[in-house]
């Protein structure tokens, strides 16, 4: 197994390491959230609607009020 590196080793590799990553800008941020957003909205509206529906038919099926 490696042996893990000094702390300040790991903190300066670390950092070296967020250098050379790009970040988006904060327009991207706003419309990548957005989009994301969006989509749990419409994933939450069709499992909440297929539940309703499905709930109907057990009651209906089980004689259920």
């Amino acid at each position: 197994m490696e042996s893990m590196p000094d702390p300040v080793t790991f903190v300066r590799e670390s950092y070296l390491e967020l250098k050379k990553s790009t970040w988006l800008t904060r327009q991207q941020a706003i419309g990548s959230t957005a989009v994301v957003l969006s989509i749990v909205a419409l994933v939450a509206a069709y499992i909440s609607s297929v539940d309703f529906v499905l709930s109907i038919i057990m009651r209906a099926l089980l004689g259920g009020r």
